[in-house]
């Protein structure tokens, strides 16, 4: 229901049938209520051109304006402003349609793109974090919303499955022997076990580096280990996309190790394009206004996470041959974003027509200001998070109604799930918000 376009054309109707030559009407908002509900403030640029007085403009108009449908009075105030009220019958009969349709009015874009929609990331070899719950859930929220508008949407994962953690935790599981298995269920204190023997034996810090080499080289054991941590880490990512109707699956898994192979073409096309400058060892690009450079090979031959994301970039622009892509990701990656953007577009790896976004989101606080966080420190597992808000949802409900068992299950997560989700979507995305379960499940206010 496009009712300024409707507007619009009754405004254009009615300058026609009283003589008034004009073109791109434009109708704003009321700026109070007592003005109606819109305005045309059209009139005073008319009153120059035909040198008359735009109140009697104005009047002459308001008399040809078809007041049976959708509008219920038009009134001329001021200088020579219109001042136009809907018909409430008309907006009471638009409502019962809208919520009749499927779609409930909404239509769809005239020129439909194909967007990446890149959200969550979360790495592997650790449980999903309430860092990861602003990213999964706005994301996923705009990756519907895009193609409930009619846009061919690719949603992309990107997973940390690479580095010298996995090495170190592939010399444990060995070490473990066939108890390892059985301790890998709690795959967040295996990895603590892990980092601890790390971290206090030298001996093991070697071997874990020595197959840190041997994950490279493709040793098939050791890609089979590596590839043990990854499905259960998946598997813990999947029970929290269930839980938050989030609609990742694996198919949309876009790993760093799927850009490891591309990460010597990166450098090559930055050489190639006369953007690399080798600063102490390191392969840098100095973009202008900064000193500071973007670094995309270290000294030992090592690559960062700008190379990294350039190789996804242009992964997606050239093979998925993306219109728009978007990355929804912390506000504090924003410069990362920037640089690696236009060294992107620099280097002919993404085209100019292609539309490059960082939707930025804010941090999640605790009561007092600071970073949410467990009692003693620690980051707070997603998971618990959303099993605390169902229980604490629970409790709120058997204080209000008698539910049978199964009912109260139903009802406590469908509210306590939603709660988390709507506290986070119901704000400004780019600011940090206060993590609250009092006001997050209150049932007065807006929650």
């Amino acid at each position: 229901m496009k009712i300024k376009s409707k507007l619009s054309t009754i405004i254009q109707k009615a300058l026609n049938d009283a003589n008034i030559e004009a073109s791109d009407i434009v109708i704003s908002d009321a700026t109070k209520p007592e003005f109606g509900d819109y305005q045309f403030n059209g009139i005073m640029k008319l009153a120059k051109q035909l040198r008359k007085n735009p109140r009697e403009i104005a009047s002459t108009v308001i008399e040809k304006i078809d007041t049976t449908n959708i509008i219920e009075k038009v009134e001329v105030a001021g200088p020579g402003f219109i001042n136009i009220w809907l018909s409430n019958k008309w907006l009471a009969n638009e409502a019962t349609d809208i919520l009749d349709d499927p779609r409930v009015g909404v239509g769809f874009v005239e020129k439909p793109q194909k967007v990446v929609v890149d959200y969550s990331g979360p790495n592997m070899a650790k449980q999903m974090h309430v860092g990861h719950l602003r990213s999964s859930i706005i994301g996923d929220t705009i990756a519907t919303l895009l193609e409930f508008l009619g846009n061919d949407v690719i949603r992309q994962n990107h997973i940390g499955d690479w580095g010298t953690q996995f090495g170190m935790l592939i010399a444990y599981l060995e070490e473990q022997g066939a108890d390892g298995n059985q301790n890998l269920k709690d795959l967040e204190q295996f990895y603590k076990d892990a980092k601890k023997r790390f971290d206090e034996s030298d001996e093991f810090a070697n071997k874990a580096r020595e197959y840190v080499v041997k994950i490279q080289q493709g040793d098939p054991h050791c890609l089979e280990l590596w590839q043990k941590f990854i499905d259960i880490s998946l598997q813990h990512c999947e029970d929290v996309y269930k839980k938050l109707s989030v609609k990742l699956t694996r198919d949309d898994v876009r790993a760093e190790s799927f850009y490891n192979p591309r990460l010597p073409k990166v450098v090559e096309t930055l050489q190639n394009r006369g953007l690399l400058v080798d600063s102490n060892g390191a392969k840098c690009v100095f973009l202008d206004g900064s000193d500071v450079p973007v670094i995309v090979q270290k000294g030992d031959g090592g690559y960062l996470y700008a190379t990294t994301d350039l190789a996804g970039l242009e992964f997606r622009a050239k093979d998925l041959k993306a219109n728009r892509i978007c990355y929804v990701v912390d506000a504090r990656q924003g410069e990362h974003f920037k640089q690696v953007f236009t060294i992107a577009k620099k280097a002919d790896m993404v085209d100019n027509s292609v539309q490059l976004e960082h939707i930025a989101f804010g941090t999640m606080m605790d009561k007092s200001g600071k970073p949410f966080k467990t009692r003693d420190g620690g980051t707070v597992k997603l998971i618990d998070l959303l099993d605390e808000a169902v229980i604490r949802a629970k409790e709120t409900i058997k204080q209000r109604n008698t539910h049978s068992q199964e009912e109260l299950d139903k009802v406590a997560n469908a509210i306590g799930i939603g709660a988390v989700k709507y506290a986070d979507l119901s704000i400004n995305r780019e600011s940090n918000y206060l993590f609250s379960w009092d006001k997050m499940l209150s049932f007065d206010g807006n929650t």
